[in-house]
């Protein structure tokens, strides 16, 4: 059950305004790409911890973050009572990702294609649609992260879970842009 995006934003807001503090607090003088990368990592890992591990994309989010040494500190702030089962949650996710490449490694060992000699239009039509969903389906997994662990089921949940809270976030930051505009007079 997805929360409603109202609590989303709520959340997500008051987690990127932590994460921004953080990053404030630590460095006075920062060069543009350095504020740039505070805000992208402050509002990523915001946005993952909106859905408190319960998604395959959130947990690769915290668990990329985890790795570089920079944002180790932000994770652990914005995650501290959480913080411990979402990074076993994270690595739990490493493993389930091996037991489904294994079954996609079976199913395709297993199965035997056959060709039906007598319709050779709509086997080259059903040859050229699936190469398409696999093309496109290469590239969602791509786009969405821990995506290329995914099979192409939960890619698709995960995909509009994503795509939800991605929305909440760009509304978050239109309406605190729009705010800073009308109090600075612009």
């Amino acid at each position: 059950m997805r929360a409603p995006s109202s609590v989303i934003k709520q959340q997500f807001l008051k987690k990127w305004i932590m994460g921004l503090q953080v990053f404030g607090s630590a460095k006075q003088n920062m060069s543009i790409l350095e504020r740039k990368k505070a805000i992208r990592l402050s509002a990523d890992i915001a946005l993952a911890s909106t859905r408190d591990g319960r998604t395959c994309w959130s947990r690769a989010l915290i668990a990329n973050a985890s790795k570089e040494d920079d944002s180790k500190v932000l994770v652990q702030h914005l995650l501290a009572p959480e913080s411990e089962r979402l990074k076993k949650a994270s690595t739990g996710l490493v493993m389930d990702n091996k037991r489904v490449r294994c079954k996609k490694i079976l199913k395709r060992s297993c199965c035997i294609k056959r060709v039906r000699k007598g319709a050779p239009q709509v086997v080259l039509a059903k040859s050229i649609a699936k190469r398409m969903v696999m093309r496109r389906t290469q590239v969602l997994k791509s786009l969405v992260p821990g995506g290329e662990f995914m099979d192409d089921i939960s890619l698709i949940e995960e995909t509009l879970d994503y795509i939800v809270s991605l929305r909440a976030q760009v509304d978050v930051m239109r309406n605190l842009a729009k705010a800073t505009e009308a109090v600075n007079g612009k």
